[in-house]
């Protein structure tokens, strides 16, 4: 099956190039910039009408979301039926498999280190001109091997706004953490130019106090602790965009500088039993920068050329210092990272029915890594303590889009990744890869309202540079060795979705996926007696989900939303240890969660609930332990007043259940296989609920 695979989108993707050597057949002009995405047919005042279904992507204007007066496009994309939003990965490597589910006028953002949510933050409601609603592929649209992908689609005439936040978390003991942003952009027709700053100080769930507990193989009490946990995070960070007509082409050039700290301490203080008192201290500071370059221009009215860029650059400094009667231990780490893209796109168009996406990508990345660890002063030897790691890699792809008629839409590509990764320092050893990976991508809208789609794909990992560092939580008392011997994860993957839409914003989905994996990435012993990661084998991975969007207009709550969600999940892979089957690290078997907001009085108050109803987190396997991970289910609030236009106050309240997190410890005397169990330990801490206070005024 996975040759077939393989063979089904090689020849799809050669049957579809002599395409691109065609003159096309007809210069009547196209919709959009070749370059970009196409603009889909019927627009709709308010939702789109059902029956759009059928012919292409849902374009939801201004007026659809007018009943929430949508400060910003992330509001509305967070009003779009059916859809959620997928910020992306910005830790891959490359920007092949980063980009989230939502494009900025067709295109992108040439940007890793600017998350995709905060760059939607700061595009104003007014600036947006229509969204587009793209569902299992369009001509012209590289869907990354996502069913859904929304299109922000900015206005042409001159938009010019100053926005200023003063926020502030507010926290029962009396803590303020303040947050405060200022941008300021102009948009008129292709040329924009924007800016923004935003600091601030918090605390997260990593302050909070609970009991600790250790039980024998019995189930008797042998200790009882306090711990007392405290954190501080601070940041600030500024980023600004410019774009411009340049050489006939739209030239957009972005930067960001960031400064990120952290702080956290543990203290844990013996009630009963044996064993001593413990103080843990972390500290650790980043700095990052980034410089994004992406130009576009129509070659002809049929084919369109976009050209990217990318720079990043990064340092971070680590220390965690552990003290107690019977000693202390000290974790140094010291990290400088950077990455260089340059990546090429053709497209072409031949007719509104079918595309051609064409181009490469090539990327260098680094990361130089010292780290140091000593007990009672005395240093202890580390497996891949101080180690450089290099990768080039390089990309070339092609794919095409074939929409014969509204009811159906096939999409077949193929990726080769070349790359050659390479190490230095404790360890010199360089590997080299070669991974294609096809895809095929179908979409049936046989009736009104009910949409399939298919999908099957080869998925391939990267390695994460980090897992051939040592490195160490310090809370625990653990320390992980780096492996150098490490193989990316590779994965076959089959995916269908069904989506009924009813009611013009109901939605109903269902999505079913199959995944034959290879060369798991999990927890193995390394020599010396550490754990490391490392591959153990294959393994198999099964995915349901269910997603519900239910307008209340007709239960008698007008404007308002209900959404409900519930996912399963199935892994399994062999145990490196013991030789029996289990489910992955951190494999969550069931997830749910219940959410509902209303608009009332035009958008002039709005409020709603979250409630993630789910316990189960899953586990950790280590070769002497096993770890649950506990979570209580948490519920959220906000209530929203709009007293002007420019004028916007909200109030969260997070945490509001006070729920308890932490885990449940099996620790082993040795080897889980061979060892008996030495104890039992369950954590739980708690946070306590906050109020955050959002004030957004627009000049």
């Amino acid at each position: 099956m996975k040759k077939a695979v393989w063979l089904a989108g090689a020849a799809l993707c050669a049957l579809a190039a002599p395409a691109v050597a065609q003159t096309p057949p007809s210069q009547t002009a196209t919709l959009q910039s070749a370059a970009r995405a196409p603009v889909p047919i019927a627009p709709a005042e308010s939702a789109p009408a059902i029956a759009t279904a059928q012919q292409g992507p849902l374009v939801f204007e201004p007026a659809f979301f007018a009943d929430a007066r949508p400060d910003t496009a992330l509001d509305m994309i967070a009003r779009l039926p059916g859809f959620s939003l997928d910020t992306g990965d910005s830790g891959t490597r490359g920007l092949a498999g980063t980009a989230g589910n939502v494009l900025i006028d067709g295109v992108r953002p040439s940007t890793k280190s600017d998350s995709l949510d905060q760059i939607l933050r700061r595009i104003s409601g007014a600036g947006v001109a229509r969204i587009e609603l793209i569902r299992g592929g369009a001509p012209g649209i590289d869907m990354q091997g996502r069913s859904v992908i929304a299109n922000v689609v900015l206005v042409r005439t001159v938009v010019t706004e100053r926005v200023l936040e003063t926020n502030a978390y507010f926290y029962p003991d009396g803590y303020i953490g303040p947050v405060i942003a200022a941008r300021w952009s102009r948009r008129e027709g292709d040329n924009q130019i924007e800016g923004s700053i935003n600091a601030f100080t918090d605390r997260t769930d990593g302050t909070g106090d609970g009991p600790r507990r250790r039980y024998d193989p019995a189930g008797n009490l042998i200790q009882d602790a306090d711990l007392v946990l405290w954190d501080r995070i601070r940041t600030v960070r500024a980023t600004g965009a410019v774009q411009r007509r340049v050489a006939d082409g739209l030239l957009k050039v972005n930067g960001l500088l960031g400064w990120f700290g952290n702080e956290n301490s543990q203290d844990l203080l013996i009630r009963s039993g044996a064993g001593s008192d413990s103080f843990n201290d972390e500290e650790a500071d980043s700095v990052d920068g980034e410089l994004g370059i992406n130009w576009t221009r129509d070659l002809n009215p049929r084919t369109g050329l976009e050209l990217t860029g990318l720079q990043r650059y990064g340092t971070e400094a680590y220390t965690g210092v552990s003290t107690g009667i019977g000693g202390s231990s000290t974790f140094d780490a010291d990290s400088t990272a950077g990455e260089s893209i340059a990546r090429a796109t053709l497209r072409y168009r031949p007719d509104d029915q079918f595309a051609v996406e064409t181009g490469g990508e090539v990327a260098f990345n680094f990361l130089d890594s010292t780290n140091a660890y000593e007990e009672n002063g005395v240093v202890i030897p580390l497996p891949s303590a101080s180690v450089r790691v290099e990768e080039l890699r390089g990309e070339v792809f092609g794919q095409t889009t074939w929409r014969p008629g509204p009811k159906f839409t096939l999409e077949a590509g193929l990726r080769v990744e070349i790359s050659e990764i390479s190490q230095s320092g404790d360890s010199n050893q360089s590997k080299s890869f070669v991974f294609p990976k096809p895809r095929i991508q179908m979409t049936w809208t046989p009736w009104v309202g009910h949409q399939f789609r298919f999908r099957a794909e080869r998925e391939v990992g990267q390695l994460d540079f980090g897992d051939f560092v040592a490195s160490a939580d310090i809370d625990i008392g653990q320390v992980e060795g780096g492996n150098p011997d490490l193989e990316p994860q590779k994965a076959t993957v089959f995916e269908a979705i069904y989506e009924r839409r009813f009611w013009n914003e109901g939605v109903l989905d269902f999505t079913l996926s199959h995944a034959e994996i290879e060369d798991v990435v999990d927890v193995i012993p390394l020599t010396g007696g550490f754990d490391g990661v490392g591959n153990i084998g294959d393994g198999t991975s099964n995915f349901f989900q269910t997603r519900l969007t239910l307008p209340t207009d007709k239960l008698g709550l007008p404007n308002g939303r209900l959404q409900v969600r519930g996912s399963w999940s199935q892994t399994s892979v062999v145990d490196p240890v013991t030789g029996a089957e289990r489910r992955f690290q951190g494999s969550q078997a069931f997830g749910c969660g219940v959410a509902f907001n209303q608009d009332l009085k035009g958008g002039r108050w709005s409020y709603g609930f979250d409630h993630g109803c789910n316990v189960d987190k899953g586990a950790a396997y280590r070769v002497r332990e096993i770890r649950y991970f506990y979570a209580e289910p948490g519920v959220s609030a906000y209530a929203q007043w709009k007293p002007r236009r420019d004028l916007t106050v909200r109030v969260d309240l997070g945490n509001a259940s006070n729920r308890r997190t932490g885990y449940d410890r099996e620790i082993y005397a040795g080897p889980r296989d061979t060892a008996p169990l030495s104890f039992r330990e369950v954590r739980r801490t708690q946070m306590s609920p906050w109020l955050f206070v959002q004030i957004r005024k627009t000049f």
